[in-house]
């Protein structure tokens, strides 16, 4: 963790421009969680629906960092915390959907997968250059970025998986990459619950 995360004032002044950053991004994520859920379903994609529900959590996300900004470390960390269980509990229902669908699902239609993964990917990708320069803040902000991170990820991801169906007719390369996203969303959730209890660790008053 940088020095400057854990010293400084409690309560920051708030650089404008990651405000507007953070707003443009919970923009971009609510759109596309409406675009990819609606795609999952019309294709059969655990991995579009593991990427829609993600998108929906990250908008959730960026909500909250919009809502704590400004506020004193304790309440950023506490934000961060609860950031960090949205995304270990995505990361589960992502696991639990992609054995379920395992016993039962079939092969989904590739060409809706990639065509929304490209977009998506567009998408996250814009996202991500913009959070990148605060990637190095306290943990709320990095939980953001690893938020973005991941998702960008997750859209090359899925790409693969498209290609992958379409080459094997099989479910298996969409049910690989939805597990992979669970993985990492289980990965990003433990560093940020990491940070984040080191953080209200050296808040508390000495």
């Amino acid at each position: 963790m940088s020095a400057h995360c854990c010293s400084g004032p409690a309560t920051p002044a708030v650089d404008p421009r990651y405000r507007k950053a953070l707003s443009i991004a919970l923009a971009v994520n609510a759109v596309m969680f409406v675009a990819e859920l609606a795609a999952s379903w019309s294709s059969g994609s655990v991995s579009l629906l593991a990427d829609a529900i993600d998108f929906f959590g990250d908008a959730a996300n960026y909500a909250l960092s919009l809502a704590v900004l400004g506020m004193a470390l304790s309440a950023r960390s506490k934000a961060a915390l609860l950031k960090a269980a949205c995304m270990g509990g995505f990361g589960i229902f992502v696991l639990a959907k992609a054995v379920w669908h395992l016993q039962h699902g079939i092969a989904p239609e590739p060409v809706t997968m990639g065509a929304v993964g490209v977009i998506a990917l567009l998408a996250n990708g814009g996202v991500a250059w913009m959070l990148y320069r605060f990637r190095t803040g306290d943990a709320n902000m990095r939980s953001v970025w690893i938020c973005s991170r991941n998702d960008a990820l997750g859209n090359l991801f899925v790409m693969l998986a498209a290609l992958g169906v379409f080459g094997t007719g099989s479910a298996w390369p969409d049910l690989l990459v939805a597990t992979v996203m669970g993985v990492l969303a289980l990965s990003g959730a433990a560093t940020v619950l990491r940070d984040a209890s080191l953080e209200l660790l050296l808040a508390r008053p000495r």
